[in-house]
């Protein structure tokens, strides 16, 4: 199958699907977007100071493996964060953004066989750029169910052997995007187990980690802390945790091969953050205050929102994350009837997962972004309600 091949029956990207499926309804009230994870809450005051004060940085390349100050900022958040040390210049790669190296990484770290065309598993519903990256490199894609019955979570564990044998690569996002579920110590260890068994990598996507409820969820390094440091990509950034989505800092994690492998590909196919960027990432890694008062402004969001679902048949409140996933009796169905009725916009389950086997898991769900700022969130979530569940 030639490249080109590879990406012709992609289905279209969720909120192109979306635009299409709303096209001609009008609002039905003033309008409320819950589809997008783009935070809203504000970020640190004093990033713009940094960036003014070294904007003549904007001048030149910046280094393409990051600043070693950087990469120390980074390392020390790891040990402070997951209780694992890293060299910040063999075994941290800064990103810009951390789709940048969700995708590179399976280019640079995926073999061309495995006991014949390797295979990538992935959860499903899942983050849609782990799908493109494993037909990028010629793989084939395993869109392993993360249902109600499987803790929300990928049961890879239960996939027949000759698929286990063939997987190169098993991605995974704790806390998990959309359900919120989080990824127990036992979950690690039984995935970890199964990764060293049939030898394959963890690609732990962990963007979502710094905004849960009560305790931190344990990440990936944690569990894996003994053995091979190969074994696990952990992929982290300032999004979601710092506010910061357009500064698209983020970073991989791994041992030296890994990062080797990858710091080879961005020298070719990459783009580092510009340096005045990279300075602000340098403080922003380092800071935790503006890191908890954002966990709290979301903390409350989840609060109201168990509150005003908890007598909903299927709710399950999220464990981390800023997203609800609502049973509905279909995805696109509610989401038309929400627009046109109520103004409140949210995503179909069903563009997030793909059909799989004969079934999308997304399709009787909606996936709803708890980012608007609480004077807006809260109507919303209330018309929402009584929109849907009466």
């Amino acid at each position: 199958m030639t490249f080109p091949e590879r990406f012709s029956n992609l289905p279209p990207y969720a909120f192109p699907r979306l635009r299409s499926l709303l096209a001609g309804l009008e609002s039905g009230g003033v309008p409320v977007d819950m589809t997008i994870g783009s935070p809203q809450h504000p970020f640190p005051h004093w990033i713009t100071d940094i960036i003014v004060a070294h904007a003549s940085g904007f001048g030149g390349y910046p280094p393409n493996d990051g600043t070693p100050e950087l990469q120390s900022a980074i390392a020390g958040w790891i040990a402070r964060r997951y209780g694992v040390a890293v060299d910040g210049e063999t075994q941290v790669l800064p990103l810009n953004g951390t789709r940048e190296g969700l995708f590179n990484a399976a280019l640079a770290l995926c073999p061309e066989e495995k006991n014949g065309t390797p295979v990538v598993l992935m959860p499903n519903p899942f983050y849609q750029v782990y799908a493109v990256a494993t037909l990028a490199v010629g793989a084939e894609p395993i869109y392993v169910p993360a249902t109600l019955e499987t803790g929300f979570l990928p049961d890879f564990g239960a996939l027949p052997e000759d698929v286990l044998n063939r997987t190169a690569i098993a991605y995974l996002c704790s806390p998990s995007n959309p359900q919120g579920a989080v990824a127990s110590p036992e979950y690690w260890a039984d995935l970890l187990a199964l990764a060293e068994k049939y030898d394959f990598k963890i690609f732990a996507d962990e963007c979502y980690s710094e905004i849960y409820r009560s305790s931190a969820p344990m990440g990936a390094l944690t569990a894996g802390k003994d053995l091979d440091p190969e074994r696990v990509v952990l992929f982290n950034s300032l999004s979601k945790r710092s506010n910061l989505a357009g500064l698209r800092s983020g970073f991989a994690a791994s041992g030296p091969e890994n990062i080797k492998r990858l710091k080879a590909l961005r020298a070719y196919a990459g783009a580092p953050l510009p340096l005045p960027l990279q300075r602000v990432a340098e403080m922003v890694w380092a800071d935790e205050e503006h890191v908890e008062a954002n966990r709290a402004l979301y903390r409350e969001k989840l609060d109201f929102s168990d509150t005003l679902f908890g007598d909903v048949d299927g709710y399950l409140a999220p464990e981390a994350g800023f997203f609800l996933w609502l049973p509905v009796k279909d995805g696109e169905e509610a989401t038309k009837k929400l627009w046109s009725e109520t103004g409140v916009k949210v995503l179909p389950g069903a563009y997030l997962g793909r059909d799989y086997q004969g079934s999308n898991p997304g399709t009787k769900y909606i996936r709803v972004a708890l980012v608007a700022p609480m004077n807006e969130l809260q109507p919303g979530l209330t018309r929402l309600k009584s929109c849907i569940y009466g």
